[in-house]
């Protein structure tokens, strides 16, 4: 194995290591990746991303990453701390409050009138 040569048999971890991972494979440049992205995410940001200097980006920039680079949202949003890894969820939650991030800037107001809306489709399935 060469200098440059990825080491297939270890797994990345962090969330910096899954998205180069994910561009290399790809065989895009991190300014393909901004392309991609529709410039939601610049070359520059990726590049700190991808060294770890970065390490809680925002869920709507997870999100053009998943898009950009197919990997799975909710992957990225555990790297980054938002969520709780699914094998350490119990086994009656499974997706934690994931879905209230979905949109961006709801208010208290609007979380509850949604989780009430919620439990009403759920009474009504029984």
């Amino acid at each position: 194995m060469t200098n440059g040569d990825i080491d297939q048999t270890s797994r990345p971890t962090n969330l910096g290591q899954i998205i180069k991972k994910a561009r290399t494979d790809m065989k895009l440049s991190q300014r393909e990746v901004e392309e991609a992205t529709g410039k939601e995410v610049s070359n520059a940001y990726l590049s700190q991303l991808e060294s770890g200097k970065i390490t809680k980006p925002s869920p709507h920039i997870l999100y053009a990453l998943s898009t950009a680079l197919a990997v799975p949202y909710e992957t990225l949003m555990e790297r980054a701390g938002y969520i709780v890894p699914s094998t350490e969820r119990p086994e009656s939650a499974k997706h934690g409050r994931a879905a209230t991030f979905a949109v961006d800037n709801l208010t208290a107001e609007e979380e509850n009138a949604l989780l009430d809306y919620l439990a009403y489709l759920r009474s009504k399935k029984g």
